[in-house]
C-alpha cells in the first residue's frame, strides 16, 4: 500500500491543481492521464515542479500482515497502521521546513475522530477530514495521483521479478495461453482473482507479495485449497521451572573433587 503527501501555497491549489492541470481522484483518472502528470511534477521548469511538493510512504505486504497478525493481542490494524504512515509523511515536510498552514486528509474510518488525532499531533495546524477528500480538494487529488502512479509502478516490477523467477503466467479458460497481468490487488478485479487462485502453494499460500491478513487471500487459504495445519496445544499442565534444572539432585559423592562437584558431577566413561 502506498500513502501519500502532496503541498503548495495556498492560493495555487485550485488554478494551479484544479484549473491548469485538472487534478482528480486518481481512480477517474487514466493511467495515461496519471502518467503525464507524474511526469509533469517529476520534470524540471514546468510549473507543477517548481511550485509544488510530494512524498510518499509505502507498506509492503509483508509488513501490513506481519502488523496486523502479531499474537498475543498486540494487533496493529490497517487504520491504525495508515494514519501513522499520514502523520509520518506530514511531519517529513514539516521537517523540511515547509510551512504547513492547512492540512486536508482523506478519511480512514470515521472523519471525526480521525481529525480529532491528527488535530492532537498538529495542534497548530487547520485540519480537515473528509469522505472522499481526493475528489473534494485538489491537493488530496494530486497526492492521490502521486501514490496511485508509484503503486502501480511497483506493482508492475514486481510482477516483472516474480515471473523471470519462474512464476506461473494466468490463463483464462477462453484463451488458452494468453498472459494475464496479476491485476490492482482489489477483491473485486476478476485478473486478481484467478492469479490468486492459480498461484496458491496448499500450504505456503503465496510469496512477499500477498498480504496474508487480506480477507480475499485468507478465505481462498482456508476454504479453496488450502490445507488445514494442526499445531500441537501448549503443556499448560507442566509446573516446570527454569530453576529445576539447577536444583541438586543429591548429597556431593564422597570421593567427587570440590571443584568438578561445584560445576556439575563428572561422568564416567559408563554414560557413553
Amino acid at each position: 500500500m502506498v500513502y501519500g503527501v502532496f503541498y503548495l501555497p495556498i492560493p495555487q491549489s485550485e488554478p494551479l491543481l484544479k484549473s491548469a492541470h485538472h487534478f482528480d481522484d486518481s481512480k477517474v483518472l487514466t493511467p495515461a492521464v496519471r502518467s503525464s502528470l507524474m511526469e509533469s511534477l517529476c520534470t524540471a521548469d514546468t510549473d507543477l515542479h517548481d511550485t509544488c511538493g510530494w512524498a510518499i510512504s509505502s507498506l509492503s505486504a509483508r509488513d501490513i500482515g506481519a502488523n496486523m497478525m502479531r499474537p498475543n493481542g498486540a494487533t496493529y490494524n490497517l487504520n491504525a497502521q495508515a494514519m501513522d504512515a499520514t502523520a509520518v509523511l506530514i511531519q517529513g515536510v514539516m521537517a523540511r521546513g515547509v510551512n504547513v498552514r492547512e492540512i486536508y486528509v482523506d478519511t480512514i474510518g470515521q472523519p471525526a475522530s480521525y481529525q480529532k488525532r491528527l488535530e492532537r499531533i498538529f495542534p497548530t495546524v487547520m485540519i480537515t477530514v473528509a469522505k472522499k477528500a481526493d475528489s473534494l480538494y485538489p491537493c488530496v487529488s494530486a497526492a492521490s495521483v502521486c501514490a496511485k502512479v508509484t503503486r502501480d509502478a511497483a506493482l508492475e516490477v514486481l510482477y516483472q521479478a516474480w515471473a523471470q523467477n519462474g512464476g506461473k503466467q494466468n490463463t483464462d479458460g477462453g484463451d488458452q495461453g494468453k498472459a494475464l497481468f496479476w491485476g490492482s490487488g482489489y477483491p473485486s478485479d476478476a485478473r486478481c482473482v484467478a492469479w490468486l487462485k492459480q498461484n496458491m502453494h496448499p500450504v505456503f499460500g503465496w510469496g512477499p507479495e500477498c498480504r496474508f491478513s487480506w480477507g480475499t487471500a485468507k478465505d481462498m487459504l482456508e476454504t479453496k485449497g488450502g490445507v488445514k495445519i494442526e499445531w500441537p496445544a501448549d503443556d499448560d499442565d507442566s509446573t516446570s521451572h527454569l530453576t529445576d534444572f539447577f536444583a541438586a539432585s543429591g548429597g556431593r559423592e564422597k570421593d567427587a573433587d570440590e571443584l568438578g562437584t561445584w560445576f556439575g558431577t563428572p561422568a564416567g566413561l559408563e554414560a557413553f
